[in-house]
């Protein structure tokens, strides 16, 4: 059975860092993409970034520059570095992993961005 779970959320000030972290699991052999997504308050969830199995990223463009994607393929998990963070990053940082054509989501982790 394949799992998702995220890691990394919290309380942090505008301005701060935030490293969430992505483990997928299940005895697949490859993923075809592992995507960052996020649902604000009151918001339509949104695509933060992604990557596919070929190492190849995107990115929301608002957010280019602020976040990053990694990826330990060893360990089938992604990354997403977020800095100089504002109160509207405010939101359930979710992890999605395809495969197969398959989806498959974590249950989120939580970013606050509060003075």
């Amino acid at each position: 059975q394949v799992q998702v779970v995220e890691s990394g959320g919290g309380l942090v000030q505008p301005g701060g860092s935030l490293r969430l972290s992505c483990a997928a699991s299940g005895g697949f052999r490859r993923f075809d993409s592992m995507n960052w997504y996020r649902q604000g308050p009151g918001k339509q969830r949104e695509l933060v970034a992604g990557m596919a199995i070929g190492g190849a990223t995107q990115y929301a463009d608002s957010l280019k520059g602020r976040f990053t994607i990694s990826r330990d393929g060893a360990k089938n998990a992604v990354y997403l570095q977020m800095n100089s963070l504002k109160s509207e990053d405010t939101a359930i940082y979710l992890c999605n992993l395809n495969v197969l054509g398959m989806a498959f989501w974590g249950q989120g982790t939580q970013v606050t961005v509060s003075s």
